[in-house]
């Protein structure tokens, strides 16, 4: 199966033949800074936290879910709490938490999720609405507050 273009020429050089050297690591996990952040039953904002790269079985899984059977949308929900690895203090991030974040909340991380697996990377060409400069810029929320 052919790897999806990342506008980067492809490596074909044999395994065999690589060097750890020129083998970049492969990321598995991107930080991100919400825009509102959840809000949990103590009143704790949890904004800053971490997704994973999502697996087949990530994705599978929610089909057999019987809320999935019911509702198809919330699909999103069981696969945002699957991803997910960490949310604030939280001790794990539920398909309860996602579904009490607030809907700009959960766009956003749909978003994360649909370029880093669908995609294969956080970065986006731009262009500099004053002087008509191009460039890339990483939108994972790398730093702090950032999206």
């Amino acid at each position: 199966m052919a790897e999806p273009s990342t506008g980067e020429p492809a490596d074909l050089t044999p395994a065999s033949d690589r060097s750890p050297e020129r083998t970049p690591a492969l990321r598995t996990e991107f930080a991100f800074a919400l825009p509102r952040g959840y809000l949990d039953d103590d009143g704790v904002l949890h904004r800053v936290g971490t997704m994973r790269l999502a697996t087949a079985r990530d994705e599978l899984l929610p089909l057999y879910d019987a809320r999935v059977q019911e509702n198809p949308a919330f699909t999103t929900v069981v696969l945002l709490s699957r991803v997910i690895t960490e949310l604030g203090t939280l001790p794990s991030v539920t398909s309860q938490v996602v579904e009490s974040m607030f809907a700009s909340d959960v766009a956003f991380l749909q978003d994360l999720y649909r370029r880093i697996n669908a995609e294969g990377h956080t970065h986006a060409a731009v262009v500099c609405p004053s002087c008509q400069q191009h460039f890339t810029v990483d939108i994972s929320g790398g730093r702090l507050g950032e999206s």
